[in-house]
């Protein structure tokens, strides 16, 4: 007899994107850090995009001071519109189209940045009781390799909250949220035992990174209503997922081990990387920009070595 499958219990994400953005400035002075371009589509497109492409349709964006452009974005342009349909510039007018028609986006201020645990306990009167995705706007998933869509088969299975994983360098381990894990029957899924924010490397318990994805049930909410500030003096995500792997809560955590492509846009030297990655496999653009990189790679080569003769 063949098992039914397991029923989705999740329909809503939640995208938090209050962040000042100061690693970036003066770019993100008067544009948030979401907005940045991604070879042709602004960040946070790309993370409503992998929430719709897991079945989300229902997005939440907790924005902050000077987000407006954001709600911009997933409105309509009746004037940019009319123009593009005049001009019979169908294939942009498309383009344009595609934001505003992605999901039934939502937005919710925030009001003061005390860290990502109390823009998720923001989210609480618009999800309900009801478990809910929860997608950092810098880390961007390759299309190529969902992950989201994993992490909700593993918690509607195990009923649990899940996080997403992914190995690291040693070295590393100092910028992320570390989890202490044991192995289960399945190869790429870890029930977490303990988390640790930004230990250092010699106190981490174990290379496994927390990345921006995480599948959250409504239980949540109440942890978060008893934390304590934690680092930097916010309210920490990682501090109340502690609390639900330690056992303080209905059920486990476990965590999914990504090890498909990721992005972290949050970074300057990996946004740049993220435009040259994706836009060497786009569409349109990848051919050029193939053959430019490709040259380029060649003038760095001959340039080192004349740099080592040189110093020779």
């Amino acid at each position: 007899m063949v098992p039914e499958p397991v029923k989705r219990t999740v329909a809503k994400a939640v995208i938090p994107a209050a962040g000042l953005g100061t690693r970036f400035l003066p770019a993100t002075k008067a544009m948030p850090k979401e907005m940045l371009p991604i070879v042709d589509k602004p960040a946070i497109q790309y993370v409503v995009e992998e929430a719709v492409a897991a079945g989300l349709h229902d997005v939440l964006i907790i924005t902050g001071r000077n987000k407006g452009n954001l709600s911009n974005h997933f409105d309509g342009v009746p004037e940019l519109e009319l123009t593009l349909e005049r001009k019979g510039d169908e294939e942009r007018l498309e383009r344009v189209h595609e934001a505003s028609e992605l999901a039934e986006v939502h937005f919710l201020r925030q009001g003061q940045p005390l860290g990502l645990g109390h823009a998720v306990g923001r989210a609480r009167m618009h999800v309900g009781d009801e478990s809910f995705a929860v997608l950092l706007g810098d880390d961007l998933i390759d299309v190529r390799d969902p992950l989201l869509d994993r992490m909700i088969e593993v918690h509607d299975s195990r009923q649990a909250t899940v996080v997403a994983l992914m190995e690291v360098p040693p070295e590393a381990v100092h910028l992320y949220g570390c989890a202490a894990t044991a192995a289960t029957d399945e190869a790429d899924v870890v029930r977490i035992t303990g988390l640790v924010e930004k230990p250092a490397p010699e106190e981490a318990p174990s290379n496994l990174a927390v990345i921006g994805r995480y599948v959250l049930r409504p239980e949540i909410f109440g942890v978060i209503d008893r934390l304590e500030p934690g680092r930097g003096g916010e309210y920490q995500l990682t501090d109340a997922l502690n609390v639900l792997a330690s056992g303080g809560g209905e059920a486990p955590v476990f965590g999914v081990i990504f090890r498909g492509r990721r992005y972290d846009t949050g970074d300057r030297a990996d946004w740049i990387k993220a435009n040259l990655l994706l836009g060497v496999d786009h569409e349109e653009l990848g051919p050029e920009l193939r053959s430019w990189v490709i040259d380029f790679a060649d003038r760095l080569r001959a340039d080192d070595a004349a740099r080592r003769a040189g110093r020779d």
